[in-house]
């Protein structure tokens, strides 16, 4: 069984990151509390996107943070991730577990009841749900499904979830009581100027939640 926290998961946005860098932000991030690092650059060349994967992968040598690359398989591959995400127009999850073995963690994002239930326990490892709220860091990005939306996706599937779309520090609470495993953030902590404090924040929130339920 692999073991991987879905509690706080920052995706990289090299717009939002700025000057400070992916590097540098998903560093300070996982000293705030992150558990699990997406690398997610469109815009990037695969040349471009292998060398920021290969900084991340030394970056968090040594903390229990998760590296996941979004999408591209090969780099994934070559560098000896942690894991892929994968959306609903790359690839079947079985053809991409066919490539990238079994020790690998698969997530893979889905929007509605439906593609949940669709999603096989035995080839992914957990569900990114959303978006939850509009959010401008994705093109193209699907109606958002709201925290009831949220809570009847998750019904769907009994796999670790995670949500994601224009997630901020008020919704903390609504997010978790709704039973997935933790949150996506992307410009609540990329682009911030202290990504470090704002990780910390989230992190005493979703402790906080979890020992007021006990």
């Amino acid at each position: 069984m692999k073991q991987f926290d879905l509690s706080l998961y920052l995706v990289l946005d090299r717009e939002l990151c700025g000057s400070f860098g992916m590097v540098e932000t998903a560093i300070a991030a996982v000293r705030g509390g992150a558990t699990m690092v997406q690398l997610r650059d469109k815009d990037a060349s695969q040349q471009e996107m292998l060398e920021t994967a290969k900084a991340l992968k030394t970056a968090l040598e040594g903390t229990n943070a998760k590296l996941i690359i979004n999408d591209n398989v090969d780099i994934a591959i070559a560098i000896g991730a942690d894991g892929l995400h994968i959306g609903q127009h790359d690839g079947s999850p079985e053809q991409v577990r066919a490539k990238i073995g079994p020790d690998m963690i698969l997530g893979l994002s889905v929007q509605t009841a439906e593609l949940a239930a669709k999603a096989d326990s035995a080839v992914v490892d957990y569900l990114g749900i959303g978006p939850v709220f509009p959010t401008a860091t994705k093109k193209n990005c699907a109606p958002s499904i709201g925290f009831d939306g949220l809570k009847r996706v998750y019904s769907h599937n009994g796999l670790p979830a995670v949500a994601i779309g224009g997630i901020k520090l008020p919704h903390v609470d609504d997010v978790l009581a709704t039973g997935v495993n933790g949150l996506a953030v992307v410009s609540a902590i990329c682009g911030q100027a202290h990504p470090e404090q704002e990780a910390r924040a989230f992190h005493a929130a979703i402790a906080g939640f979890r020992a007021a339920k006990g």
